[in-house]
């Protein structure tokens, strides 16, 4: 079965959950992605199954790709992936790969790019405490020493220093699926997703876990307080 499909960030709102708690999540465009092209072991030496997602103009689209588009028998789409999948007979040029393919409770990963914050110091993008604020410093947003003087008479490679941050691919894991909407083509994910409104995301199960089990919290509890009370229940008399 296919692991995942590509969606766009809609934005964050709040829920509440059958607790009555308020649970922060994010609202994603998840699919439907139809299927372009199917890669098998024999032809291409690998097994996927190539999706395209977001309508574009034909106009904006070169030849070569509007070739592949038309064998397919599918409009132009902005985004092409690739996800690998076990038996890719199962699956069918032109078949489109809903939101259906996650559940309530699931745990997936979710990939995008980050907001880019442009060039920052080192205390923005690494977090650092600077220098004394006292009068008379010289030293308060600025690196300081980053390498040796006579060995190595170099910077090591790694070193925290001021630069571009942000615009990176990030992978956040575990985001637990709230609720499903299979007319709309919505998933909604408790907690927050990188990029900002309207990026490319791509959506997959979670490698970690394919489930979450809060379910099983309270069992554990229930077991410690049956222990609890034979211990404090009296010794029967023989």
């Amino acid at each position: 079965m296919i692991q995942g499909l590509l969606g766009k960030k809609l934005g964050m709102t709040q829920i509440f959950n059958q607790e009555g708690n308020i649970v922060p999540v994010t609202v994603i465009e998840a699919g439907p992605c139809p299927i372009l092209q199917i890669k098998t072991v024999e032809k291409d030496g690998y097994s996927a199954i190539q999706v395209g997602f977001e309508a574009r103009k034909e106009s904006r689209v070169n030849k070569p790709l509007t070739g592949h588009f038309k064998k397919a028998g599918v409009k132009p789409k902005h985004y092409i992936r690739e996800f690998s999948v076990e038996k890719p007979e199962d699956y069918k040029i032109g078949q489109d790969i809903l939101v259906d393919i996650f559940a309530v409770s699931d745990a997936v990963d979710i990939i995008g790019v980050s907001i880019g914050k442009g060039f920052q110091g080192g205390m923005k993008r690494h977090n650092w405490s600077g220098g004394p604020e006292s009068h008379g410093s010289m030293h308060h947003r600025a690196p300081g020493s980053v390498g040796a003087s006579s060995d190595p008479s170099r910077t090591y490679k790694g070193q925290k220093l001021p630069g571009r941050m942000g615009n990176a691919r990030v992978t956040v894991q575990n985001l637990e699926v709230m609720s499903i909407d299979k007319d709309n083509n919505l998933l909604v994910v408790k907690g927050a997703v990188p990029g900002s409104d309207g990026g490319l995301l791509v959506i997959r199960k979670g490698k970690k876990k394919t489930r979450i089990l809060a379910k099983q919290k309270p069992v554990v509890k229930k077991k410690k307080e049956e222990a609890k009370m034979k211990k404090a229940q009296p010794a029967k008399k023989k």
